[in-house]
């Protein structure tokens, strides 16, 4: 069984040796999205914009609900739900895909000398472009109902890395266990259905008892969903310690998935 390195170092060089077959396919993943419908690209600017106008209606107008400590505008808390929504999708759809990366691609295990590391960075590719998508609709609704939006935006690159670390490391670990276990793509549903409720994306941290609070640290997006709302919508300036930890953390998950998915996958062949 041929083996491959799985040091961090081979992490950071595998994405950069590959980084024009990685545009090349994620670029080609966006576009067959769409293949075929009449609006083609436009609607991945549809969906985010429709997405927003429900959460408005239903959240500010049925419901009267009101973001914890925030104001009274009954737009706000669609904005804040929304932009929680945001991190949480871009984890969730790299997530459920993972399982059936390998599995729905046998034709690279078999035939094909092919990087396969680079399939979790493709759907991640994809991912992210229907995130910033979805961070430009918000910021026309934003500028429309309040204004410039806050100056910390500018933010947003180091904000978004540690979620990016820690979906494309679990997407490696999830991808490579998936071709051993078919059963994954329904733990996964079932893991990510119960994260998005266990998350401050419909509630703020503060109206939960104070008692479990502190098992939020237990919940590996609370820190990303709190720090890209802060700076989005309140231009809090995340707290640098708190930054660096959490950066640290990902980075270790990122490490960890590699790691798994290098060491296992020289048995993906004789799986399928």
């Amino acid at each position: 069984m041929q083996n491959f390195s799985s040091s961090p170092h081979e992490l950071v060089a595998s994405f950069w040796r590959h980084r024009e077959l990685i545009r090349a396919l994620t670029q080609r993943e966006i576009i067959g999205r769409y293949r075929g419908s009449t609006l083609g690209i436009v609607w991945s600017f549809i969906h985010p914009m429709f997405m927003l106008a429900v959460y408005t209606f239903v959240f500010s107008v049925v419901f009267q609900a009101r973001w914890g400590g925030g104001s009274d505008s009954r737009a706000e808390f669609a904005l804040v739900l929304f932009a929680g929504l945001i991190i949480f999708n871009l984890f969730a759809e790299c997530i459920n895909r993972a399982p059936s990366l390998i599995v729905s691609n046998a034709n690279y295990v078999k035939r094909v000398v092919f990087p396969l590391e680079i399939l979790p960075w493709i759907s991640l590719g994809s991912a992210l472009f229907h995130g910033l998508i979805s961070i430009l609709v918000w910021i026309i609704f934003y500028f429309i109902l309040f204004g410039v939006p806050q100056a910390s935006i500018l933010l947003l690159p180091l904000v978004i890395l540690p979620p990016i670390l820690l979906t494309i490391g679990v997407s490696w670990f999830f991808s490579a266990l998936g071709v051993y276990l078919r059963d994954v793509s329904q733990v996964t549903t079932i893991l990510t259905t119960v994260l998005m409720f266990m998350s401050p994306i419909f509630y703020p941290v503060s109206a939960l008892p104070e008692n479990i609070q502190p098992l939020l640290i237990l919940n590996p997006l609370a820190p990303a969903l709190e720090q890209f709302r802060g700076i989005l919508i309140w231009g809090e300036v995340p707290s640098l310690r708190v930054w660096l930890l959490y950066s640290a953390a990902t980075a270790a998950v990122a490490w960890f998935g590699f790691a798994w998915f290098q060491k296992v996958r020289g048995g993906f062949s004789d799986v399928l």
